[in-house]
């Protein structure tokens, strides 16, 4: 397994939340900022909210996926966010503690070809515990297709 930091360092570190390159509503409605993104690695956050536990109070498996997919897809863009967009072929997960408090996700991308990203991204809780890990692989697209022969746009964010 490659190690990853366990910080974005330099100028993908930040303490304020930076926008988001495309507009993906299902990410905004969960409350994801994104703190990084540079040089093949991502940094996002989310304060849980009662809306993201699950019947333990704790973090719903599917609030930590997200991140974990985010992070990925961000760390595999990071480089030319202004470029295609991605899509996730696959992805595997292991979760091992519940999350709990701020959840920080960390992004990198491990190896580009011109059509595909492989990748892995970490969730840590506010104690810097690993909470869950996933690698995923995703593909460059400059649009999808759409009905019939037509192709739908990436929707930038403004």
């Amino acid at each position: 397994m490659v190690a990853s930091p366990p910080s974005l360092r330099g100028e993908c570190a930040l303490s304020t939340k930076l926008k988001f390159p495309v507009h993906v509503p299902f990410v905004e409605r969960l409350g994801l900022e994104l703190h990084g993104c540079a040089h093949g690695q991502s940094e996002l956050r989310v304060d849980l909210q009662e809306s993201h536990l699950n019947s333990w109070e704790v973090a719903h498996g599917g609030v930590m996926m997200t991140m974990l997919d985010v992070a990925m897809a961000m760390a595999a863009r990071s480089d030319h966010l202004d470029g295609p967009g991605v899509a996730t072929v696959e992805m595997k997960t292991s979760f091992m503690r519940p999350g709990e408090g701020e959840l920080r996700a960390l992004g990198q991308l491990l190896h580009r070809t011109a059509t595909m990203a492989f990748c892995e991204a970490r969730v840590l809780n506010s104690e810097g515990e690993l909470c869950a890990h996933a690698t995923g692989t995703f593909k460059y697209l400059r649009a999808l297709p759409g009905k019939g022969r037509s192709l739908k746009p990436l929707q930038r964010s403004e």
